[in-house]
């Protein structure tokens, strides 16, 4: 009698959740699948990704493009992402997402949000966003794959990847003034978020690119980081609070330790 075949997948716990968030919200660019609506073969393309308000990844693409095709005839797609870092590329955390394309028209009332966040996250977008060519698309997530580096690997729902709450469009309106805010008046608590909370050593330049009821995004030029509200916001209102107690918190921590 043949042994049982071992289970590869670890349970699901909050470690995990939390990395496959951190790798959604955090990249800027991931492996689309789509299949080939002549062939029906499976093919592969470089996309520029940033998330809307729910977690749900968003790309730009041009309808030149294979992969376009590809999605329009069915919308069905995989997208991978994760950096593979020095090393052993291997060794380092990824996470597949199959998902559902919805192309996003330009009159969508969510076309608006959708695309400051992407450029935000994606500055060089810019340069070709307005082209009529290209089209944003959200892929909604059905399920997951994280791999966490050898030996653990997950299988994710949606409810892992995705946040929910009424109070999403609220914060989705009040977020590009606040993250103008904090660029223009806060670049000092911004400074901290990155070292507190971060965890960052070495001298840099951070911005904050977006702010949704799960946390903050920063960047400075080619690297991001995320970090997480200690619990979801209750609603925009939250945001200034959590913000400014996030920075007493930082600016109170650093100023014990000292010189870093």
């Amino acid at each position: 009698m043949s042994e049982k075949k071992k289970d590869v997948l670890r349970e699901t716990d909050d470690e995990a959740i939390r990395l496959a968030r951190t790798l959604l919200r955090s990249s800027r660019y991931g492996a689309l699948a789509v299949l080939d609506p002549e062939t029906g073969a499976p093919m592969a393309s470089r996309v520029a990704v940033a998330t809307d308000h729910d977690g749900a990844p968003i790309i730009l693409i041009s309808a030149l493009s294979a992969h376009t095709g590809g999605i329009v005839a069915d919308p069905r797609c995989s997208l991978m992402l994760g950096e593979p870092g020095k090393g052993d590329p291997l060794a380092h955390p990824r996470i597949t997402i199959a998902c559902n394309a919805e192309k996003i028209a330009k009159d969508d009332p969510r076309h608006g949000r959708i695309e400051w966040r992407f450029l935000s996250h994606n500055p060089k977008s810019k340069l070709y966003a307005g082209l009529g060519d290209f089209a944003f698309f959200r892929l909604v997530p059905q399920r997951a794959s994280l791999n966490g580096g050898f030996g653990r690997a997950y299988a994710l729902t949606v409810d892992d990847l995705m946040i929910t709450g009424s109070s999403l469009d609220a914060i989705a309106a009040a977020e590009p003034g606040a993250v103008k805010h904090m660029n223009e008046d806060h670049g000092d608590a911004i400074g901290r978020y990155a070292i507190y909370f971060g965890k960052v050593r070495e001298p840099a330049d951070w911005i904050m690119t977006g702010i949704d009821a799960d946390g903050f995004d920063l960047a400075s030029g080619d690297r991001t980081m995320r970090i997480f509200f200690q619990k979801p916001l209750v609603d925009a209102q939250d945001m200034h609070k959590t913000l400014v107690a996030m920075a007493v918190e930082a600016r109170q921590a650093l100023t014990a330790i000292g010189p870093v």
